[in-house]
């Protein structure tokens, strides 16, 4: 049994395997293009070259999947998740993230820059095993199961509720379990906000339940979360690779998160530009 695994779904959904600070392993890519990363690292095509070269610059960099990992980070983007989460925390108006990072798995997250740490530079995680130094700098206390490392988002939300949290923000991959978290019985004093990112290759299903649970979503490389944003024209922002807000508190969460980097606030300009997205999108 290898002791040091971290499976990661990055780039065009692409399943890459990291094994004691090495990429060991990288999946077939589903996304040609994406024009963050054209914007970022001058990508013009998401290859599996393309893609080793850039989980090898973020393991050299901030030490991804290894106990040099450094949790406290600056704005990635103008507004993905975790600066939207980052600028919502700093204004109070989310107490605390019920996020994932590897080598920890699912933990509570109260500090902006470990919000947008651990959140900015990794995208969806499938699978992690524990990283004791990286555990111990966001806090063993805040890890739902520092021997572990699960992934569990309706414990992490039980966990962040007995803590005395109010205003929980829980951040997810489209699945069954944002319904899930919508249902949880959690006392009336307490509000979740429900935050979904990673959505390429979604289901129609999965798209359902992220537009009829979620607060904020991400379009990533998906038709179908497009297509269900179109058809319900919710507020977003973004003209390549939109971020849709479908309740009234995610516009606000959002439109706030606009508003500190001087950008419009959001709109709904329907239909989408699709020509300028990534492709395909699927």
């Amino acid at each position: 049994m290898v002791e040091d695994h971290h499976v990661i779904e990055a780039l065009g959904k692409t399943e890459v395997v990291i094994e004691n600070g090495e990429v060991v392993s990288i999946g077939e890519p589903l996304v040609e293009y994406c024009p963050i990363f054209d914007k970022i690292d001058n990508a013009k095509q998401l290859d599996k070259d393309f893609i080793k070269w850039n989980m090898e610059k973020r393991i050299r960099e901030f030490g991804m999947c290894t106990a040099d990992r450094v949790v406290k980070m600056p704005d990635m983007m103008s507004f993905g998740i975790s600066e939207i989460l980052k600028t919502n925390r700093e204004l109070g108006l989310i107490d605390c993230v019920v996020g994932v990072c590897e080598g920890v798995g699912t933990l509570l997250i109260t500090d902006p820059e470990i919000i947008q740490g651990v959140g900015g530079r990794v995208s969806a995680l499938v699978s992690t095993t524990p990283i004791p130094e990286v555990i111990e700098k966001v806090g063993t206390e805040n890890v739902l199961n520092p021997e572990t490392a699960d992934l569990d988002p309706i414990k992490g939300l039980e966990m962040a509720i007995e803590k005395g949290f109010k205003n929980i923000a829980v951040t997810i991959l489209p699945s069954k379990t944002v319904k899930e978290l919508r249902e949880y019985p959690s006392p009336d004093y307490v509000n979740v906000y429900i935050f979904v990112a990673h959505t390429t290759n979604a289901s129609d299903e999965e798209a359902q339940i992220v537009f009829e649970n979620a607060d904020v979503v991400t379009a990533c490389a998906s038709d179908k979360i497009r297509d269900y944003a179109e058809k319900e024209e919710v507020y977003y922002s973004g003209s390549k690779v939109p971020i849709f807000a479908v309740t009234e508190k995610g516009r606000e969460f959002l439109d706030n998160r606009l508003k500190k980097i001087g950008k419009p606030l959001t709109i709904k300009d329907y239909p989408l530009n699709r020509e300028t997205h990534p492709h395909p999108l699927i």
